[in-house]
């Protein structure tokens, strides 16, 4: 079964959105926030969970964060970016534009 949490270190500006299987780490996203703003810079997914739609779980865990922590998504990660690129609509809410970096 699949879990996600997001974990912070460094005194809760840098952290990871984690992505669980059956209780094995199987993927990331590292992040940061500060002043209003959640940066995302990578997402990874081990190689044998590729093509299960971890990555979509993990970005899923980081918009229900910003959501409730009423944060801007700053998409520095080429995944995250795609998709806010491909749905803007789904992610209206949370994307941090150019001029929120």
């Amino acid at each position: 079964m699949e879990n996600t949490k997001v974990v912070f270190k460094e005194e809760g500006i840098y952290g990871e959105v984690q992505l669980f299987s059956d209780e094995n780490k199987a993927g990331k996203m590292d992040i940061s926030v500060s002043d209003r703003k959640l940066r995302v810079y990578h997402t990874e997914v081990n190689s044998v969970h590729e093509g299960k739609g971890f990555a979509k779980l993990l970005l899923n865990q980081l918009v229900s964060y910003a959501i409730e922590n009423h944060l801007k998504i700053i998409p520095l990660c080429p995944y995250v970016l795609a998709q806010f690129k491909r749905h803007p609509q789904e992610y209206a809410e949370v994307w941090g534009k150019k001029n929120d970096v």
